[in-house]
């Protein structure tokens, strides 16, 4: 169903993106756990990194399973009971909040703003996402790369998360994302972004005039 409402601010709907806005990222002690439980040098660990990230878009987007994409960074397949060992501590590394944007969505969500969370995630972690607290408290919908079978910046991506807000008008909805390519996908499709930067005062600005607006207060 689509939803109408005259805001004077022009935002009606926010599409947000989990890691680095919402989700807090890793800290070098987390990198370090994981390289060691993946038995890997410590003075290695940039090339750790490197191996990490390097077929993560693949495991992302649905195309590798945990076993899959594990020997690839490995370069051989982990038994059973170590695969779940890293795919848990990986897990681990994406699952902090940030609770300064948890503040201004909660605000926001007082009056009834449509949210979507839109994340490049792999299938554990999606489902690890959705059974938290603020997932069910703050989203009307999450959509994730690995349910979709794409990641952003593909432009399937948005369109999926335009439909879930209910507005059909793309000016009308606010999409935040840490990553500026992201954004500029985005763009070219006609929705307003927030290039995150990690002030939260940046979303407060963009958000509480709407909740102001909405609520009459």
């Amino acid at each position: 169903m689509t939803r109408t409402h005259d805001s004077r601010t022009g935002i009606e709907a926010l599409i947000l993106d989990y890691n680095g806005v919402l989700g807090l990222q890793p800290t070098t002690a987390m990198w370090t756990r994981l390289a060691d439980l993946a038995e890997w040098p410590d003075r290695y660990l940039p090339l750790f990194r490197r191996a990490f990230w390097v077929p993560r878009n693949a495991y992302d987007a649905g195309e590798l399973s945990d076993l899959a994409y594990w020997a690839k960074v490995l370069g051989h397949h982990p038994g059973s009971r170590w695969l779940r060992a890293l795919r848990d501590a990986d897990t681990a590394m994406w699952t902090r909040t940030d609770p300064r944007v948890l503040d201004v969505l909660y605000r926001a969500r007082t009056s009834g703003l449509p949210m979507v969370l839109l994340s490049n995630a792999p299938a554990h972690l999606s489902d690890v996402l959705d059974s938290t607290g603020w997932r069910r408290e703050l989203m009307d919908d999450a959509l994730y790369s690995a349910r979709l079978g794409l990641c952003k910046p593909d432009p399937a991506a948005y369109d999926h998360a335009l439909a879930a807000t209910g507005i059909a008008d793309p000016a009308r909805v606010l999409f935040v994302d840490d990553r500026e390519d992201n954004c500029r996908a985005a763009a070219e499709l006609g929705l307003r972004t927030l290039h995150y930067t990690g002030q939260p005062a940046e979303l407060a600005a963009q958000l509480l005039p709407v909740v102001a607006e909405r609520t009459g207060s």
